[in-house]
Parts: C-alpha cells; sequence; structure tokens
C-alpha cells in the first residue's frame, strides 16, 4: 500500500533546483540522456525540499536536508495550484528531449516519467477535486487524511536518536494541526463543486476521528510515541508535558474543527457507492483505472474478465475443497465454514495475537531460503513483521507493507491487521505473508532501492499495477516454488486470495462503472469467498474511496504471468526464471505498458546473443 502524497503532484517551488544534488544517472551521460538526468536531478532536489515526508521516508532527513525533520507538506490550495503548474512545465520539459535517441535504460527511464507526469497533469487539468494528480477523490475517508497518517508517520518513519530528532518532532506535531486546517478548506473546496463522501464512509471516518479525540493529551498515541522513544534513548527534557501541552494548544482544537466539519459533511452525504456520480464521474474513473493499473484495459474489459477469473477459480477451489473433505454448499459458503472452524483460528487474546505473529515470522524463514533458486538478485534490507496500530486497525487493510529507508536505517515492515483474529484464520496466512512480505512487496521494493543503477528519482516512483501486480505473482510463485506440498488448506487459502482479487475486479467496476449499490457489491463478495462480513465492509468501502485501484493486482498479474510465458515461448530451452526475474524487478517500478517493452528487448537481447 503506497502513501497517498504523490510527491509530482507536490512540487511548489522551482527557484529551489539551483543547488541541487546530483541524484540521476548512476553512468555518465551525454546529449539527450544528459538532459533527461538533468532534469531528472531538478525534480528530485525540489521534491526532497517540498514534501518533507517523502525525505524522511527515504531516510534523507539529514546534512543539507536536515530542516526538513522539522516540517511538514504544505496542502494549501495556492501550494497545491502552484504544484500543478510545475507538473506542467515539467512535462513539457521532458517532451523536449528527443526521445528516439534513447536507447536502453535511459529510454525506460524517459517512458516511465513521462507516463508518470502525463498522468498527473491530465488529471490535474480535468478535475478540480479531490487529492493532487488523481486516484482519490475525496480528500478526507476513512483510508485519506492528514488525521490518520501523520500520527502513524510519525511513529513509525520519523527516527528518534537525538534531542533535535525529538524537537523535530514536536515542530512537526504543530505543523500537523496546520495540515489538517488545510485540509478542511480542500473538503469545503469539493463540497461546493458536490464532491462529499458516501454517507457510510463519512460514519467510519468519524469513528476514527472521535478515536483521536478520546482519552487525555497526555495518553494521545501521538503524545506517547515521543515520550517512549525519548526515554528509550534518554533524551533530557520533559517530553510529556510539553508534547501534552501542545496536543492541547494546537492538535487536538484542531483535529476537533475538522471532525465537525465532517459531521456537517455527513448531514449532506449521498449514500451511492461509485464515483459515476461525481462531477465527470465515468471520465474519473477511466483515468483512475489508467494511472492504477497502467495498462489500456478499460472497464468493460476489467468487469469482463473478472466475472471470468472469478468461474475459473472457482472451479480449481472447488476440486482441492473436495479433496480436503470440504464437499458441502457452494465454494463461498466451505470458505466461510473453514473460516469458522475453531481449529483454523488463533485465540483473539494478546497470547494468539503473539503466536501468530510467530507463525509469520517462521514462514519467512522457510521462503528465504528456498529464493536463491529463482532469483539472482536479493535484498539486503531486512523485513520485520508489525501489528497495525489499534489506533487506526478499524479502517485499515488486512496486511500492508512499508519500504526500508535508502540509507538502511528503517527495515522493511508488513503490518497485519490483528483487530481480529476471526479475519485471519490459520490457512489465510501464508499466502498474505508471500504477498506483503517475500517474495512479493519486500523483495520488489528493497531491491528496488538497492538498485545503484537507477535515478534517485526513478526509485521513488510508484506504480499499484506494477508492485500490486508483483506481489501477486509473487503468490503464484510460492506455489511453484513449493510451500504448498504440504499444505492443502493453505493452498486452498491462496485460491482464495487470487478468487478475491478477481472479485475485485468485478466489484470495482461494478460500482464505479456498472452503477452497482454498496450492498449488492457486498453481496457478490460476500456469496464468492464467504468472508465474514466486516472483513468484506472494510475492503468493499476502501474501493468506494479509492476508485480503481482494486483493479491494478489482478491486471498486474496477469501482465507479469503473460510476459513470463511470452519470454519462455520465444526463449524455449534459453528461458532462465532467475534472469527473467532480474530484469523485471532491477529496471525499477514502472507502468506495464513500459514492463511489456522491457521483457520484450531482455529478449531480443538473448535470442541474439547466440
Amino acid at each position: 500500500m503506497q502513501n497517498r502524497r504523490q510527491f509530482l503532484s507536490h512540487c511548489t517551488a522551482l527557484g529551489l533546483i539551483a543547488a541541487a544534488p546530483r541524484f540521476a544517472a548512476a553512468i555518465p551521460a551525454n546529449g539527450e540522456a544528459a538532459k533527461m538526468y538533468t532534469l531528472f536531478d531538478a525534480v528530485m532536489a525540489l521534491a526532497l525540499r517540498t514534501q518533507p515526508e517523502l525525505t524522511t521516508s527515504l531516510g534523507l532527513d539529514k546534512d543539507d536536508l536536515a530542516w526538513t525533520k522539522f516540517e511538514l507538506s504544505d496542502l494549501s490550495l495556492p501550494s497545491l495550484a502552484e504544484a500543478q503548474t510545475v507538473a506542467a512545465t515539467q512535462l513539457t520539459s521532458l517532451r523536449a528531449i528527443q526521445r528516439d535517441q534513447l536507447i536502453g535504460v535511459d529510454a525506460v527511464n524517459y517512458d516511465v516519467m513521462e507516463f508518470a507526469l502525463a498522468g498527473t497533469v491530465e488529471s490535474d487539468r480535468r478535475f478540480k477535486y479531490g487529492n493532487p494528480g488523481g486516484g482519490l477523490p475525496y480528500v478526507l475517508s476513512q483510508l485519506s487524511g492528514s488525521y490518520r497518517e501523520v500520527p502513524d508517520f510519525l511513529d513509525t518513519q520519523h527516527v528518534i536518536e537525538t534531542k533535535s530528532d525529538a524537537d523535530a518532532y514536536l515542530a512537526r506535531m504543530s505543523a500537523f494541526a496546520r495540515q489538517l486546517d488545510q485540509e478542511n478548506e480542500l473538503a469545503k473546496r469539493d463540497a461546493a463543486l458536490g464532491v462529499i463522501p458516501p454517507d457510510f464512509v463519512l460514519d467510519k471516518t468519524l469513528l476514527q476521528m472521535k478515536g483521536f479525540l478520546s482519552g487525555s493529551d497526555q495518553d494521545a498515541p501521538l503524545v506517547q510515541s515521543l515520550v517512549q522513544r525519548a526515554r528509550a534513548k534518554n533524551l533530557p527534557g520533559n517530553w510529556e508535558a510539553n508534547a501534552a501541552a501542545l496536543y492541547a494548544e494546537r492538535v487536538r482544537p484542531a483535529l476537533l474543527r475538522q471532525y465537525t466539519l465532517v459531521q456537517g459533511l455527513r448531514a449532506k452525504a449521498l449514500h451511492e457507492a461509485g464515483c459515476w456520480w461525481l462531477p465527470g464521474g465515468d471520465e474519473y474513473y477511466t483515468l483512475a483505472v489508467k494511472k492504477y493499473t497502467t495498462s489500456r484495459i478499460s472497464p468493460a474489459e476489467i468487469h469482463k474478465t473478472g466475472a471470468e477469473l472469478v468461474a475459473s477459480l472457482r472451479s480449481e477451489a472447488d476440486a482441492l475443497m473436495r479433496k480436503a473433505g470440504y464437499k458441502k454448499g457452494t465454494v463461498g459458503e466451505r470458505y466461510r465454514a473453514m473460516a469458522l472452524d475453531p481449529q483454523q483460528r488463533y485465540p483473539n487474546t494478546d497470547a494468539g495475537k503473539q503466536d501468530l505473529l510467530g507463525k509469520l515470522n517462521e514462514q519467512v524463514q522457510v521462503i528465504s531460503a528456498k529464493l536463491p533458486k529463482w532469483f539472482n538478485r536479493l535484498p539486503k534490507a531486512p523485513l520485520e513483521i508489525r501489528r497495525v496500530p489499534p489506533t487506526i486497525e478499524l479502517g485499515a487493510p488486512g496486511g500492508y507493507y512499508n519500504r526500508p529507508s535508502l540509507d538502511g536505517s528503517r527495515p522493511g515492515i508488513y503490518w497485519i491487521n490483528l483487530r481480529d483474529t476471526a479475519e485471519v484464520p490459520r490457512w489465510s496466512l501464508p499466502t498474505l505473508t508471500y504477498h506483503e512480505g517475500l517474495p512479493g512487496h519486500h523483495l520488489q521494493l528493497s531491491l528496488n532501492n538497492e538498485a545503484g543503477e537507477l535515478p534517485l528519482l526513478r526509485k521513488t516512483l510508484g506504480f499499484s499495477g506494477y508492485s500490486e501486480g508483483w506481489a501477486l505473482y509473487a503468490e503464484q510463485l510460492a506455489l511453484e516454488m513449493g510451500m504448498y506440498e504440504d499444505d492443502q488448506l493453505g493452498h486452498i487459502g491462496m485460491l482464495h486470495d487470487a478468487m478475491f482479487r478477481a472479485v475485485r475486479l468485478v466489484v470495482d467496476s461494478g460500482m464505479h462503472a456498472m452503477r452497482w449499490g454498496r450492498e449488492q457489491a457486498l453481496e457478490y463478495y460476500i456469496d464468492q469467498i464467504g468472508d465474514p462480513e466486516p472483513a468484506a465492509i472494510t475492503e468493499i468501502e476502501r474501493y468506494c474511496v479509492m476508485p480503481g485501484q482494486a483493479c491494478s493486482y489482478m491486471v498486474g498479474k496477469l501482465t507479469w504471468l503473460e510476459a513470463r510465458e511470452r519470454a519462455k515461448r520465444a526463449l524455449g530451452r534459453k528461458f532462465d526464471i532467475r534472469a527473467f526475474h532480474d530484469v523485471g524487478l532491477l529496471a525499477g517500478t514502472m507502468p506495464l505498458t513500459v514492463l511489456d517493452r522491457v521483457i520484450d528487448d531482455y529478449v531480443a537481447r538473448v535470442k541474439t546473443s547466440g
């Protein structure tokens, strides 16, 4: 799951690039390539100075950029308008470079950047609501907004080692209050255009906000994160008193203002689940699908492909279930029975949750030993498995991943939601681990970080179709690696998750293009895969506020599999799975349209190498 703040959309001051350090080419470049990497340097330097969250996430908030650790992004309307102008200027500058004179990795880097900038500029030009760069129509929801992102960001990514780090944390607490008020202005702008999240979305948003407002100032998670970490480092100072006072004076009033605003919006909210009813809603969804899948697939094709895959995977699951002794009812009903089996549940206690985390770590160790047969290059960054903070678990997905920092100071983190262990039965856990951890997100994103030949700009760009497609492909790869040879129920769980992503194609396009209601989508979802209603509601409501994103998983997986089969057919005995994985991963995160070209170029090179 990627951070919502797309850095190409938040650059705000062209004058800041004059002293830019070199962030681009790892090898000398000449001609048009040199022009391109000079532009990349300028874009990257500007992003690091105007998006402090990005700088911290990358582990670069030190030395000349140490001041950014005291800041958060400017989300004001003038700042975002400036960002749109800057993105358009950057795209014009890039297109002035002669693409036909670029070859190899230079051409790939151009194509990736052109896709990212063009999508941002097109969305900004056509739509005047939602988050910058498109893809999220609502500024405030159960999954978007500083109210939920900043506390998590400060707790998990703002490193505290020194007194200066703790002072910077306090400065960011103050900036957090400013961001909340800036988002209020964005939400008011959107409401004036008729863009208000659905009633059920605002209900969950208000519930989460109320959680942040409950309790004393001293006990607020935002305060205690600083207190506990400063204490662990024996930093001198009365951090609890200072942080609690700042929370009381600045943060709590800003949270309350946002809560009050959302309450007012709730009174005007409709129950429509899809974005089709928003201004230009059908076009918005088409662009969102393009943004997230980075492919040329249409909403109608997504719906048809999803229905066909659901039927195929259901048949495969049915056969395995019968072998395992589950023969009664539909496939969805049998999945439900498996989920309700007490033997397949960890106790919903602290001890049970700790046992669950221990099992996940065991699975990571087992698959790690198998990786060298499938990959030439493996990540150096360690992987940690952590529980989603209870303060945000209500609206958070079942699992997600934060990549490691570039400097190695922060590991990759696989977060698992343990609000209720009944939502994560034993047979579902292996596939989730292979998706979020190894060989999924952690392997791909760590290698992306560690690819020395990639410009820093490329390492910061995220494309859901590629990354989520890889993680879903990794679930299939784990089967091929033999991870389910002695785990029949785990194999059934793997098919459940594949069907889950196929169901996503149907319900996401159903709500946003076919005008399904929330309840119709929920009924289809539960009927097909039998998930508990609370988990199903979380998923369906996620798709409501992130149109198109849920489609990126299966579209990406199909693209990876099709590219592999194409390479196998063309190369025959010359095909090497490790080389294929290296080519696809070490070229960095990219649109799926570019991935296809990268694989085809690799095939051509091998065929002519003799």
